[in-house]
């Protein structure tokens, strides 16, 4: 189905800017908007197109223009989830605003010490380094069969710079990377900086992106999910006039179709459960039914999913850290989840015959989509077939988790458990012990103290992951 979309560059959008939105999709008669995966808006094909007084400084993209990619970044992830000591808000959003015209090709601008956005869904993903205002560059321009990096660090203030270089340079099919660079190198004049290390991206499970979260000390986030990605717009607008009234200037759309509202002040926390609750608002959807990456307005993969997640369910089957990806078949590279299952095409000559679907379930190597490895677990499947192989595959996740990591920095000869330090609240002197995990909080077994989010709190009395100090160091 095609679909107008409206580009949020960097998934960033004002209350002011999403309130005058959505009047537009109101007076266009609809009922609701959706969100993309590259952190766009997403309204219903029967969009009318609109004069340029009512666009104002929107940039809305209609199903028959090719041109207008949306920048991906990660500034959702700031201050909530852990990240890049040096890399702030303020930060993406400087890099962010120079780029003044509309990328032709795909840009993710992300920190690779989150996890809730994806890092190399783009065709130039810009990647923070450990040296401030450095980043790594990996390109897969279009014609190109495998992602190559380029081969030098790249400065924050260059990067809108040597990206619009790049969209030039990108028309002749037969560049390749020591070519590009070359020419980059002779055109612009840059502050680069040279790689002295690989990039490292460390593995951590997949974030609970929902509820209402405490961020620092005295505010909370709130990330809203709808399981049909159809988000009603009088209730976005009077969201829209609750953050105005709280002073809250940016709204965060994830790739994962939901949206992430940061700094609610702590004595404004009850105002917004009150108005959530006023409408019924779910803040609390299980595990297995958020980590699930789907296509816009398809409805055979929404009822899939609702298969699935329900089948699972009456298992009791945890998935914390895995996340889903469904999706038609497509071997470009491009998944970014950590189970994928791919319906496969029907041959035209059986297009008119009435036949079940078959599906294919591939995994990431260590369960990891960073690793942009994906192993084929089974093919050809029945749909009654898959929740026994997601139920095998989470066995598989649980029962390696963590030996990627001791693979990596341990000989082969040589492998000890780590020591586990145990943590207590100086408020309630509740324990974190990670042989046990938090349950209550999602948390596995197995997690370290020092791996857990900056937004962890005590289960017992909320206080902030600060307040905790190491108990005892204990052998394993």
């Amino acid at each position: 189905m095609e679909l107008t979309r409206l580009i949020v560059k960097g998934g960033v959008i004002s209350p002011g800017e999403l309130r005058e939105v959505v009047n537009i999709a109101l007076e266009e008669g609809l009922e609701s908007i959706s969100f993309g995966s590259r952190q766009d808006i997403i309204f219903p094909q029967g969009f009318k197109s609109l004069d340029k007084t009512t666009l104002g400084k929107h940039h809305f993209v209609y199903p028959d223009q090719k041109s207008g990619n949306n920048i991906v970044s990660s500034y959702v992830s700031t201050d909530i989830f852990r990240n890049t000591n040096w890399l702030t808000g303020n930060r993406f959003l400087y890099i962010l605003e120079e780029f003044k015209e509309q990328p032709k090709l795909k840009v993710n601008i992300t920190d690779p010490k989150q996890q809730l956005v994806p890092l190399f869904t783009g065709q130039l993903n810009f990647i923070a380094s450990e040296h401030e205002d450095y980043w790594y560059l990996y390109i897969r321009l279009p014609k190109w069969e495998k992602m190559e990096m380029y081969p030098v660090l790249i400065y924050s203030w260059d990067l809108a710079k040597i990206y619009y270089e790049i969209e030039k340079i990108a028309k002749d099919d037969a560049v390749d990377i020591e070519l590009l660079f070359s020419m980059v190198s002779e055109i612009l004049d840059t502050n680069n900086r040279t790689i002295d290390k690989p990039l490292n991206i460390p593995f951590y499970p997949f974030p609970y992106y929902e509820g209402m979260n405490r961020m620092g000390i005295d505010q909370y986030w709130l990330g809203l999910y709808w399981r049909n990605n159809l988000y009603d717009l009088d209730f976005l607008k009077e969201m829209c006039d609750l953050c105005f009234e709280c002073k809250i200037g940016k709204i965060c759309i994830t790739p994962w179709k939901s949206f992430i509202i940061k700094g609610i002040p702590k004595d404004r926390k009850l105002e917004w459960e009150k108005f959530l609750g006023k409408r019924g608002i779910n803040v609390r959807h299980s595990l297995l039914e958020l980590n699930w990456h789907l296509p816009v307005a398809m409805e055979w993969a929404l009822n899939l999913k609702t298969f699935l997640v329900r089948t699972l369910d009456q298992f009791d089957i945890s998935t914390y850290g895995l996340n889903f990806g469904i999706s038609e078949y497509n071997r470009d590279g491009h998944y970014f989840t950590s189970i994928v299952i791919e319906k496969n095409e029907l041959p035209a000559a059986l297009e008119s015959i009435k036949i079940r679907d078959t599906y294919n379930v591939l995994f990431a190597k260590n369960f990891d989509p960073n690793t942009r490895e994906y192993i084929v677990h089974s093919q050809d499947i029945d749909k009654l077939e898959l929740p026994t192989i997601l139920i095998e595959l989470s066995r598989k996740y649980f029962d390696e988790l963590g030996n990627a990591a001791l693979e990596t920095t341990e000989s082969p000869q040589k492998k000890e458990k780590p020591q586990l330090d145990i943590y207590q609240c100086q408020e309630c002197l509740s324990l974190y012990n990670p042989e046990y995990g938090d349950e209550s909080q999602g948390i596995p077994k197995g997690l370290l103290f020092t791996d857990l989010s900056d937004t962890y709190c005590c289960s017992l009395c909320e206080a902030p992951k600060s307040n905790f100090r190491i108990l005892e160091l204990v052998k394993s």
